[in-house]
């Protein structure tokens, strides 16, 4: 016996179920209706309303009338302008204090700092870049409330004694300059936290009375002449991030698990042929950079991934391999090459860190489609 086929007449199946829509739509709008018209919803918007406006800081005496809600929206949008402008305004005067006590300058014109700068000594930042200036002036002493010292891309030549008055100091930045050496008494300002040196291609030491910068957690001594980490960094027992690349370093200290609160070492483009097992010591470092041309002896223990280290080894310099022949014009010199080589490991160490606060689940995928 075959399938028995049951033909319906589809027109009056479509039929019933446009009456059956019909319907349900007008029980929906009568539904509507009452709600519009009944006190609960009203008392609903109210509450609604209040609470919009309680969000916005807006004070009761504006929406509450003789004991009515007035809940026209006219209220959350003037005084919402309002607020607004009064923030816009309270940031401006903010801005506005905070610039009085910083200072800057920047341009080839300038081969000195200006005379009116010793009159403002309760300046409590310098933001000098890409000038002429060789030297710093002696009375910087008097700037006793000075934090951030910023002078990066200058010809600065030395550095003052009298740096070592300024106890407030927490940031000094003397990058890409032509210093040769750093005072002693550097080591007075036991308030740094940050020190930069990076670009003078020709420090070779660092004098040993910066072992009392205790507080300073990032050293950047990258493009130097280092044959070795100077003893005082290693008795720095806040440090959390070491670069010390473009250097002459040959081989690290036995002793350099010291630093048990280094987070980052950057040692690319030095002259290391092993790594010493210390480096297992060190429970914080959680990235290590090195050049691994001449690399023979690595211990075990770094490459493993169960320690949370990230060990990177490049075998040659990072932006010889992306250097474009618009970009070799640019780069005319080494300390040139120095500094974009610096921003470009910068760029790179940023992006391993946002790939570390990627969420685990997430898988980053890259389509390309071709017609």
């Amino acid at each position: 016996m075959g399938h028995q086929v049951i033909i319906f007449d589809f027109s009056l199946i479509r039929g019933l179920w446009e009456t059956r829509v019909k319907k349900n739509k007008e029980r929906q709008r009568k539904e509507k209706e009452r709600l519009e018209k009944s006190s609960l919803e009203k008392i609903k918007q109210e509450w609604n309303f209040i609470l919009e406006c309680r969000k916005k800081g807006i004070p009761q005496s504006k929406y509450l009338k003789n004991g009515f809600v007035d809940t026209d929206e006219k209220i959350l949008d003037t005084y919402g302008k309002t607020q607004l402008q009064k923030r816009h305004t309270l940031s401006y005067e903010a801005n506005k204090k905070r610039n009085k006590f910083i200072f800057q300058l920047s341009g080839e014109q300038w081969t000195e700092f200006p005379d009116s700068l010793k009159e403002q000594i309760y300046l409590k930042e310098w933001h000098v870049y890409n000038t002429l200036i060789q030297t710093i002036p002696a009375y910087i002493a008097l700037f006793q409330d000075l934090r951030v010292l910023e002078l990066s891309k200058n010809q600065i030549n030395h550095l003052p004694v009298e740096i070592g008055c300024l106890k407030n100091l927490q940031v000094l930045n003397v990058s890409f300059n032509n210093l040769k050496s750093v005072p002693p008494e550097l080591g007075d300002c036991e308030s740094l936290e940050k020190l930069d040196l990076s670009g003078n291609m020709g420090i070779t030491e660092l004098p040993f009375e910066l072992s009392n910068l205790k507080q300073v957690t990032v050293v950047d001594v990258s493009a130097n002449k280092f044959h070795s980490i100077p003893i005082c960094v290693l008795r720095m027992s806040n440090l959390q991030w070491l670069d010390i690349s473009s250097n002459n370093l040959k081989d690290l200290p036995e002793d350099i698990d010291r630093l048990d609160q280094l987070q980052t070492l950057l040692l690319q483009k030095n002259k290391l042929t092993y790594l010493p097992r210390a480096l297992v010591n060190m429970p914080k470092l959680s990235l290590l950079v090195v050049s691994g041309d001449d690399l023979v002896e690595i211990p075990t223990a770094v490459c493993e991934s169960t320690t949370g280290l990230k060990f990177i080894s490049l075998k040659d310099s990072p932006v010889e391999t992306i250097v474009c022949e618009d970009t070799e014009e640019i780069i005319e010199s080494e300390r040139e090459r120095e500094q974009f080589e610096k921003e470009f490991m910068k760029a790179y160490i940023e992006d391993l860190k946002e790939r570390d606060s990627t969420p685990s689940y997430t898988t980053k995928v890259l389509l390309s489609l071709q017609l």
